[in-house]
């Protein structure tokens, strides 16, 4: 099965990813930013663009790559991607279905200023990282009109990201 960790930037998917895996036996986590990346290599480069989840071929390589690694390992792969274009989630979301994979859709969501504040203490991108402050109205809106109920929400605002990923174990497991 696949455990899809969305939500915006800075919410906390990465670390709460991790923290889940060490929670569940056999379970790896897939960063599909990585294939973005590897697009992002071409050259010449593909079309100019914002997201790389704009290009066409992102999407299908992320169900192609998680489908493999799941054949090859089995287990449960946890996806900390943020997907915030409800046609591009229809496309991920439908090309696993088509091969049988079960996914949980999980949206870490915390309230806008919380956001700011964790955005503004991030030490790996730096404070105020434009990028992830970009992605807060966009999330706002996705949020707003499709994202919450196309996924299980699990509200981090007051949560450590210890106690959000023990919350969504203990929602697997229920």
């Amino acid at each position: 099965m696949i455990i899809w960790l969305n939500g915006t930037h800075g919410v906390g998917k990465t670390t709460t990813s991790a923290l889940v895996q060490q929670m569940i036996p056999g379970s790896r986590v897939f960063d599909a930013e990585k294939v973005g990346e590897t697009l992002m290599e071409v050259r010449p480069p593909l079309p100019a663009t914002d997201n790389f989840q704009h290009w066409p071929p992102w999407r299908p390589l992320v169900v192609e790559t998680a489908r493999r690694i799941l054949d090859y390992t089995g287990g449960t792969l946890i996806v900390p991607m943020t997907v915030l274009v409800e046609q591009y989630w229809r496309e991920i979301s439908t090309g696993l279905a088509d091969h049988s994979i079960p996914v949980r859709h999980l949206v870490l969501h915390a309230d806008q200023d919380t956001l700011r504040r964790r955005i503004a203490g991030d030490t790996v991108l730096g404070p105020d990282s434009p990028f992830r402050l970009g992605y807060l109205k966009p999330y706002a809106q996705a949020f707003t009109t499709w994202l919450h109920e196309a996924a299980e929400v699990v509200d981090t605002t007051h949560l450590t990201p210890g106690r959000a990923a023990q919350q969504i174990v203990d929602a697997l497991n229920s």
